[in-house]
This record gives structure tokens, C-alpha cells and sequence, in this order.
């Protein structure tokens, strides 16, 4: 059986998170919205509305954002929005503590999947916030908030 090397699996990262940031999932406003709320990361100016659609089963059915900001910023909301998509509130909550514990250099025993793409920033500490920015802008949905999430 064939085992890639690390050097391949950070090139087949690298190309996932392109792939997002060039054609993000989910992007848009999303109709018939339950949940939402902005986000901004002042270090970089990423900016973002995400949009949840919660149904009356408790689960997220639907997912969109807009915004702008840098590629690993949209790439993680678009690898958000296909995540959580059928997840009830509190998993997709527990799921984005387990995802910033792990980008932030914390063990977590939560299987990422293709998330293990945005490991890579903790290579690059200042890339932290822009790759998280999306997890609390989707806490500060699910939880009501009245004041934009940010990454300060």
C-alpha cells in the first residue's frame, strides 16, 4: 500500500485550500435565514456575514457567507458552510472549538478531515485569526449575538 509523504499531503492541502479561495461554496446570500452574523478581523481586514438556516429538526440546513478577505479566510468559510450543513448547533460548536484548538497547536481527538488542510497556518501564527474568523462568526450565529464576532 502506498503511504504519501508529508511533503504530499501539504502540496494536496495547499491545492484545497486554492480551490476554496478561488471558488468558495456556498457564497452568497443565503434566503430564508434562521441565524446570522458578521465577522472582521481587524490584523487583516477579513471581512464576512455568514448565513445559517436552522430547521425546526435542530439541524443547520443550509449554510452560505459573503465577504471578502484573504484566501485562507474564505477558504475556511467555505470549508465551513460545507461542513456543518446537517450538523445540529451544538456539534457544528463542539466541531469549531475542536478546529481552533487544533490550528492553535492544542490536541484534539476530533477527527478534522479535509479541515487538516488549515493546519498549515500554524506555521504562520498572524494566519490563525483569518482561518478561525469564520468558526466564531458561526458561534456568535448560532448563539444570537447582537455584536460582530472578531477575532480580537
Amino acid at each position: 500500500m502506498y503511504k504519501m509523504s508529508t511533503d504530499e499531503l501539504r502540496e494536496l492541502y495547499r491545492e484545497l485550500i486554492l480551490d476554496h479561495a478561488r471558488s468558495p461554496r456556498h457564497f452568497g446570500k443565503l434566503p430564508e435565514v434562521t441565524h446570522s452574523a458578521d465577522g472582521l478581523n481587524p490584523l487583516c481586514g477579513d471581512k464576512l456575514k455568514l448565513y445559517l438556516r436552522i430547521g425546526d429538526d435542530d439541524r443547520i440546513q443550509d449554510a452560505a457567507f459573503e465577504g471578502s478577505g484573504c484566501a485562507i479566510s474564505v477558504a475556511s468559510a467555505s470549508l465551513l458552510t460545507d461542513t456543518i450543513i446537517g450538523m445540529r448547533p451544538t456539534e457544528a460548536q463542539s466541531f469549531a472549538g475542536a478546529l481552533i484548538h487544533r490550528l492553535t497547536g492544542k490536541q484534539t481527538n476530533v477527527e478534522l478531515g479535509k479541515l487538516r488542510a488549515l493546519e498549515g497556518v500554524r506555521e504562520f501564527p498572524s494566519r490563525i485569526k483569518c482561518a478561525t474568523l469564520a468558526w466564531h462568526a458561526m458561534n456568535s450565529a448560532i448563539r444570537q449575538d447582537k455584536v460582530p464576532a472578531s477575532t480580537e
